[in-house]
Parts: structure tokens; sequence; C-alpha cells
């Protein structure tokens, strides 16, 4: 594990809201020179602590579709049946983020799909595919209040 200090966390707070930002901006808003805050962006590249550069787009916004959360319960605990639904939704188009979570459910499956129609689809398909899916609660996403972005917390 790597030790960072407030530079590198400066610059990965930064690096979260701007990607896009120069190098010469970089180094200013962390209050360093250019070659000594390009080098930490590197190292932070190198041992894996940024895992990459995109754009954040609205998908939705894009092509009009729908947002579900859905939440999942396997009938079987054990590692097999886990890691089998894990892979199922890592390979899915349509699973925007899943998280394993402990309490009341096993999974939380964000989707997105053209229209609800599709998502049934989907879901169907996943229970002809015996994942082992003991019950599923699907929720429509009617408003996003709040999406943020990598930014990080404000307390790093």
């Amino acid at each position: 594990m790597i030790k960072l200090d407030r530079y590198d966390l400066a610059i990965l707070r930064i690096l979260a809201r701007d990607g896009r930002i120069t190098k010469s901006r970089l180094a200013e808003e962390v209050n360093l020179s250019i070659s000594p805050a390009w080098e930490r962006v590197r190292k932070l590249e190198e041992c894996g602590v940024i895992l990459g550069y995109r754009a954040d787009i609205d998908w939705v916004d894009v092509f009009r579709g729908s947002r579900i959360v859905l939440e999942v319960t396997l009938s079987r605990h054990t590692a097999h049946a886990m890691q089998r639904f894990e892979q199922r939704m890592a390979a899915a188009n349509e699973v925007t983020q899943c998280y394993a979570t402990g309490g009341g459910v096993d999974y939380v499956v964000h989707v997105m799909t053209r229209d609800i129609d599709h998502y049934q689809r989907f879901v169907d398909t996943l229970l002809m595919e015996d994942l082992g899916i003991e019950r599923y609660f699907t929720y429509i996403v009617t408003k996003v209040v709040k999406h943020a972005s990598a930014n990080g917390p404000d307390w790093l």
C-alpha cells in the first residue's frame, strides 16, 4: 500500500474533478513546480491508485433510457455461487454498477436499459440462467437527486 501525503491527496482530488487539467495548472493548484507535480501523477498511475481517465457521460440523457436499482438476494452464499453471479453482472451491458452488500440483501445493482420492457427481458434472462437468485426487488429511478462524480470525499 502506497503512503499518500497531502500533495498526493490534493492531486487525486483535482484529477477526479478535472482529468484534463494541464500540467502547469495542476502544479499551480497543488503549489508545486511542474516536474515534481507530474512525477507524483506518474507514480500514482504506476502504482495503480489512478486507474484511468474518462468522460462522465449521462447516458440516460443521451438516449432517454430507464435507470433502475435492483436488489438481489441469492439462495446460496457459497463462494462459487457469488462468483458466478458477480461474473454475470460484470459481463452484462445493462449493468452500470454492482455492489456486494452486507445486511438485508446480497447485491445492489444499477441497471440502465432502453425502457422498462428491455429491463424486464434482462431480468427474465437472469432468472432463466439459474444464477441462484432467490428474490429481487426493482426500484425505478424517477429523479436523480445527486450524482457525484468520483471527486472523492471532502474529508481527505
